[in-house]
Formats: structure tokens, C-alpha cells, sequence
């Protein structure tokens, strides 16, 4: 991916060229686990995700890029078919009403991330998608505001308003949505009970906490901080991608004790089939534009309808999709004739 992103908008800019790069690392999170599952490429015991895929295994992708510091991300749902050429994965009508509720909870979200809307607004939005459906928002799951070369922001929208019973659930802080403003829609939910904890995985993904800092005392932590603080001062990183993955191994572990390093564990649901999707929108004048994103797998289909208001909002999405596919297609026409 780093190769890939290199090759993004290369002109100079002042004779210098633009910063680009990964602003988080591939995740590809198999069946119970979450998200932020990238394993290294080794045999140890903790690697369990370098397992074969096999047919009917749902994969959950997760990215993001950079241009200058910008950052756009995006995470999508597929499930694993008997063979390349096979016209559909096994049926599956749990899983799919959940990519279903799931899909389409991010898209009645990113519509309601507007100028003037609040957190509370989106998440009420998403709460009515999954109780429609059947399914269970993810609650350690948050949608965050990205900055330039910040990946986190201040304002998070959650995707369920926390139990009062409940200790693990925290209420985030209320906002209001301001124009001009960038978001990663993240969604993900469950057809369990949809709290998802850290397993017994090796966490791979850290991100530098450039606001700490501490003199360390095992070499192979300074070793591996330094190359950090060169390569990665303030995107997510996987350790695949380091130099010396054997001394991180050794000296992460300090890093994160004195707060150095923030860790990204991979996150389990083993009560229910999951799902997950995420998009980047961007608050413009003209309105809010989704800007990443796949389209939902043919394959997942199911009876299950949303509420009228949740289909409303989804048909107003698709008839402006349509208007701006035709749109493309007619100045691709005109590009043609001209020549």
C-alpha cells in the first residue's frame, strides 16, 4: 500500500514533493474479529490470522491514505466464494440482513453528518437503522472528525447512546457539525449482543502519542521509537512494516507502558456474525459528499425493510448517485464526440 500511494498526485509542488502515504495501515479482519487485524507475516502462535481463508469466511477491510495530509479511509465487507469464478458466496440470510443494516447505517449516517446537525442526530439515525433490522451496533465502534495529519479528532459521533447500567459505555461529548469539516463514517455491527473486546491476538497497530515523551530504558525500544518518530510522527502503522519486526517485538511493550505509543488491538465479537463499512465525507458548501466507499455486494440481499423514514432518506441517496452517474456518463459522451 505504501508502494501504491507513492505513485498518487506526483507533481512538485515548489520544486518539493507532497507528503503521501498510508494514514492507517490494511486491516483485513476475518469472521468474529472486528477490525484492526493485521498480522505479521510469521509463524508464531499469536499470527493466528495468517490462517487460509476458506469459502463462506466474511473479510472485513479497513485503510486509509494520505495526500499532504489529508487523510481519506474506508473499510468494506465481502465474503470468501468457493472459488474465483463462483457467481456468489454461501447464503447466508443472517449475515446478510446484518451487511444490510450495516451498509445502509452508514450511508443514512453520512447523510445526516451536515452543517448544523449534531452527534446525537446521527447516532438516533443509526440506533433506528439497526432496531429496523434486527442487529446490534458495535458500541466500542466511534466515527471521528479527521484534521490534517490527525487521524482521531475532538468530535466523535457514537453508534448507540450508552446503557446507564452499563460502566464500559461511555457517553461522548455532544457537537454540532460545522462546514468545512471531514468525518470517517465508520459503522459496524452485530447480530449478537455487539460488544466487542480485545482477544488474545498480537496487537500490530500503534499509533505515536507525539504529546509523551520518556527516556527508555531497552535499547530495541529506543531503536524501534526512533525509526517511528522518522517514518510514522503521527499516522497509525503496523509493525509488519518496520525494519527490524523482531526488536519491536522486544520493545513496543515499553513504549506503550509510558504512553509513547498508543495500541490499536484487534477487537472480537463472538456472540454474532459482523460486519463492517466505512466512508469519508466532506462538509461543502454545496452540501455533504460522500468521497470513498464501495457499493453493497450484490450478494447480500434479505426481506427485511427499514422504517419510512430510514427508506426515504436511502432513496433520495440512490436517485442523486443516479443523477450523478448520468451526469459522468454524458460528459464522457461529449469527451468522445469532441474528439
Amino acid at each position: 500500500m505504501e508502494t501504491a500511494a507513492s505513485k498518487l498526485y506526483t507533481k512538485k509542488v515548489n520544486g518539493v514533493a507532497i507528503d503521501r502515504g498510508v494514514a492507517f495501515p490494511v486491516c483485513v479482519s476475518v469472521n468474529d474479529i472486528v477490525c484492526n487485524c493485521s498480522p505479521l507475516n510469521d509463524p508464531e502462535p499469536e499470527s493466528i490470522a495468517m490462517t487460509p481463508l476458506k469459502a463462506g469466511d466474511v473479510v472485513k477491510f479497513d485503510l486509509g491514505c494520505h495526500l499532504d495530509g489529508y487523510i481519506a479511509v474506508a473499510a468494506h465487507t465481502v465474503v470468501v466464494k468457493e472459488t474465483a469464478d463462483s457467481p456468489a458466496p454461501p447464503e447466508d440470510e443472517e449475515l446478510a440482513k446484518c451487511a444490510v443494516a450495516t451498509y445502509n447505517a452508514m450511508l443514512v449516517a453520512a447523510a445526516t453528518i451536515a452543517a448544523g446537525k449534531t452527534n446525537a442526530d446521527v447516532t438516533k439515525a443509526v440506533d433506528k437503522v439497526a432496531k429496523a433490522y434486527g442487529v446490534t451496533p458495535i458500541s466500542s465502534v466511534r466515527m471521528h472528525q479527521m484534521k490534517r495529519y490527525v487521524l482521531d479528532g475532538v468530535k466523535e459521533v457514537a453508534l448507540k447512546e450508552p446503557l446507564p447500567d452499563d460502566p464500559e459505555e461511555e457517553k461522548v461529548p455532544d457537537c454540532t457539525f460545522e462546514q468545512a469539516e471531514v468525518y470517517a463514517v465508520d459503522v459496524a455491527m452485530s447480530t449478537g449482543d455487539g460488544k466487542a473486546r480485545p482477544g488474545t491476538m498480537r496487537t500490530t497497530v500503534f499509533k505515536r502519542n507525539v504529546e509523551q515523551q520518556y527516556l527508555l530504558k531497552v535499547k530495541a525500544a529506543r531503536q524501534t521509537l526512533a525509526e517511528v518518530d522518522k517514518k510514522y510522527p503521527t499516522m497509525p502503522f503496523t509493525m509488519r512494516d518496520l525494519t527490524d519486526v523482531r526488536a519491536a517485538k522486544l520493545g513496543i511493550n515499553e513504549c506503550v507502558a509510558h504512553g509513547l505509543l498508543t495500541p490499536y488491538p484487534s477487537l472480537h465479537d463472538y456472540s454474532g456474525k459482523v460486519c463492517h463499512f466505512k466512508c469519508t465525507v466532506l462538509l461543502l458548501p454545496s452540501g455533504t459528499a460522500r468521497v470513498t466507499g464501495l457499493k453493497l455486494p450484490e450478494y447480500f440481499k434479505t426481506d427485511v425493510q427499514a422504517d419510512e423514514e430510514t427508506q426515504k432518506i436511502l432513496a433520495e441517496i440512490a436517485e442523486a448517485e443516479a443523477k450523478k452517474a448520468a451526469k459522468k456518463a454524458a460528459k464522457k459522451r461529449n469527451k468522445k464526440k469532441k474528439k
